[in-house]
């Protein structure tokens, strides 16, 4: 007979409670991000990029009890919702070899160290020679999720390998690298705020599981960012939000902000949540922001160029 949680029971995002409410669910979304997106945590993984262009070493996961995964585990969540959530988020993390080679590519003739820790490097014959240090990480998260979703049903499941926006050059390589590097940040940004919100409302191995995605989604996209505004140290938010939402050139067509946000909506089944969890997830998004920015206003011109440029 499993044990049924106890109000008193502590884990990963602090107290946790059998069917918790909207108040409780958010002090345990708040204690994850005050954990997780801390300035010093921040600024310990971006400090690590130059670190990883020298001897790229992935990050190790802690040991997690596998068998023990099982629905009790799911708390203030319907159990098929939160299934629904795992194959979306497994159908999206699984082409991950498109996601890093378009990304070197955009990467390469400007940033040849940050192409080779997204991408690897590739011979004349464009074939793979060396994984990057991002695929080497991320590509453990399918098949991750692959067996959560089978110690909670039994089944067996197949990720759907849906197309990755290719390469699109234009003959402007700085414009289309600040566009894709947008677009990568706010896609690890989405990752990241969905596994927070996931790991609150998990408990045992299975909070287990999702704090080491969480934990690569925040180190890729700390050090994404923290790139970006060293490469583009002008940006402001008018020209990020034009970015991002811009529609009318062919070029930018396929990377709306939007279309990716009803796309991932769709994906991770977003109607049949309730209105808790939907409210809860908004909030983890916008704390996670608040957060961030907090962080982003200490990265100073001379901060980012006496890491970058002395390593």
């Amino acid at each position: 007979m499993l044990n049924t949680l106890s109000p008193l029971t502590e884990d990963l995002a602090g107290q946790s409670y059998p069917s918790p409410h909207y108040l409780q669910t958010q002090r345990r979304i708040h204690s994850l991000i005050d954990r997780y997106i801390a300035v010093e945590k921040l600024h310990d993984r971006l400090q690590d990029l130059p670190i990883q262009f020298a001897n790229p070493q992935p990050r190790p996961w802690k040991p997690i009890d596998w068998l023990t995964i099982n629905r009790n585990q799911i708390i203030g969540l319907d159990a098929e919702v939160f299934l629904s959530i795992l194959i979306g988020a497994m159908d999206t993390e699984a082409p991950i070899r498109g996601y890093t080679q378009t990304s070197r590519q955009y990467l390469e003739k400007l940033h040849p160290q940050m192409a080779r820790f997204v991408g690897g490097t590739v011979g004349k014959d464009g074939e793979l020679l060396e994984l990057g240090l991002w695929e080497k990480e991320e590509r453990q998260h399918t098949p991750a999720l692959i067996k959560v979703y089978t110690q909670l049903t039994g089944e067996k499941i197949t990720p759907k390998l849906r197309t990755v926006r290719s390469y699109l050059p234009t003959n402007d390589p700085n414009e289309d690298l600040y566009r894709h590097g947008l677009h990568r940040i706010a896609t690890e940004y989405g990752a990241t705020c969905l596994y927070i919100w996931l790991i609150a409302h998990t408990t045992g191995a299975l909070q287990d599981v999702l704090e080491e995605l969480a934990q690569d989604e925040i180190n890729h996209m700390t050090k994404f960012w923290g790139f970006g505004v060293w490469t583009f140290p002008d940006t402001g938010l008018m020209r990020i939000g034009r970015t991002l939402i811009k529609t009318r050139s062919q070029n930018y067509q396929r990377n709306n902000l939007m279309r990716t946000l009803r796309r991932m909506m769709g994906t991770l089944n977003w109607n049949a949540w309730s209105l808790t969890n939907k409210t809860t997830l908004l909030f983890t998004f916008t704390y996670t922001m608040h957060r961030l920015w907090s962080w982003n206003n200490t990265l100073t011109p001379e901060y980012l160029q006496n890491l970058f440029e002395t390593n």
